[in-house]
């Protein structure tokens, strides 16, 4: 029976913010992820060059540098749950306007600024996700918050049909307009059914009468604490090497796609759709038995097969229908499979009291160094289409390198917990 699935029987259980969190997740995932395919051309449409899409990325990053710097102080000072109200208002309702109203450079500069702020968000909805979670539930947990956002893959298709009926710039614009509601109404809704964590109440006292200034100054002690925690410094070199590949795809797959391949803009959506269906297949049939692996095999795996369906892409000759369905098959069973392993390591490295702090530092770093890329690859697309991915595709060789890393530090550090066990047991 379904409600026997591993996956079914946690969501049936699942109470509190988790609950909250998932339910009210696809109110945000299904409206992003219609416009999400075409973003990239519909910055083209309107007069973009693809170096002034890359520098509107990096100018996004920039201020990403900004707000995750300061998402941990003020995930701790207003609590989880009114941070992720105050912030997700910022970072999509108002950005969603803007881009449904654009008509040339200055507003996607202007939509990338606010945009930026959902570094605050991430954070406090994350801890708000997490801290008063079951922690044997959280690979579940997690694998929801992505299905939520597959359920697009039974929409999808609208979006392509309304493209080739109106066009693309009007139906971007529709589609604008109906995440900034949608999106809206998931803020709210998220905001009513949710409590603050235990221990979000915890540091609202404990920062009660500090300043936010006197917070970000604390981060000396949590930096240390970083530099000394090398699982965690391991971590954060793979969230390096695939949050830099998935920016890069997510932006110049489309154009690769449209320009090189000669694809119809209209065709992108039903790609999307096979790639929202391949992963909710994914999910449900290999995620069970995933779960219970230690993560260096399928993250090893992931990679690997994430670097193939690159190399697929780049290779295919123009309007190669199947070798791309092929491409988009291994890279959503791949990115499902490295991604989920990939936030729980940061839930099981990460120091709970400092949680807030630490995971903000994680994204600050990772921001700082994925900055430069988002005009790299602009760069790179414009003297060939390809050189983005052969970049991607040695960023997934380095991130295989750092799993082989972690899962031989992991080994290190649970033979030293068992041996210190025992000695506690003999005394």
């Amino acid at each position: 029976m379904i409600t026997q699935h591993p996956l079914v029987k946690t969501l049936i259980n699942l109470r509190g913010n988790p609950k909250a969190s998932v339910l009210t997740e696809p109110l945000w995932g299904i409206p992003y992820n219609l416009y999400a395919p075409y973003v990239s051309v519909y910055m083209l449409a309107l007069g973009l060059k693809d170096s002034q899409i890359g520098l509107i990325i990096t100018i996004g990053l920039a201020v990403q540098i900004v707000s995750a710097l300061l998402s941990g102080p003020i995930t701790d000072k207003l609590g989880r749950r009114v941070t992720t109200l105050i912030f997700d208002f910022i970072a999509w309702t108002i950005p969603t306007l803007i881009w449904a109203i654009a008509q040339d450079f200055r507003y996607f500069v202007a939509a990338a600024i606010f945009n930026g702020a959902w570094r605050v968000t991430h954070t406090s909805w994350s801890c708000l996700l997490v801290e008063d979670a079951d922690p044997d539930e959280l690979m579940d947990i997690y694998s929801w918050i992505y299905i939520s956002g597959l359920l697009v893959a039974f929409f999808a298709p609208i979006a392509g049909l309304l493209i080739n009926r109106f066009s693309l710039v009007p139906t971007m614009r529709g589609l604008y307009l109906f995440a900034s509601v949608m999106m809206t109404i998931k803020f709210l809704v998220l905001y009513a059914f949710s409590t603050e964590t235990r221990q979000g109440k915890i540091r609202m006292e404990e920062t009660r009468r500090q300043s936010l200034f006197a917070l970000l100054g604390g981060y000396s002690d949590v930096i240390k604490q970083l530099l000394h925690t090398r699982r965690t410094l391991y971590t954060l070199g793979i969230l390096l090497a695939m949050g830099t590949a998935t920016m890069i795809n997510n932006t110049f797959w489309a154009i690769l796609v449209t320009q090189k391949l000669h694809i119809p803009e209209s065709s992108l959506a039903l790609y999307s759709t096979a790639r929202s269906i391949f992963m909710l297949i994914f999910f449900f049939a290999a995620m069970p038995r995933i779960r219970e692996m230690h993560f260096r095999n399928p993250m090893l795996v992931g990679f690997g097969l994430l670097a193939i369906g690159q190399l697929i892409v780049i290779t295919i000759p123009e309007k190669a229908y199947l070798p791309l369905l092929v491409s988009t098959l291994l890279e959503a069973c791949s990115y499902a499979a490295v991604s989920t392993q990939m936030d729980r390591m940061i839930v099981v490295t990460v120091d709970p009291q400092e949680r807030a702090r630490i995971t903000g530092l994680l994204f600050l770093v990772v921001i700082i160094f994925t900055t430069p890329f988002g005009w790299i690859a602009g760069k790179l697309s414009e003297i060939n289409r390809v050189l983005p991915f052969l970049l991607n595709i040695s960023l997934y060789i380095v991130g295989a390198a750092l799993v082989t890393l972690a899962a031989r530090q992991s080994k290190i550090d649970s033979e030293r917990e068992e041996q210190g066990n025992e000695a506690l047991s003999v005394s």
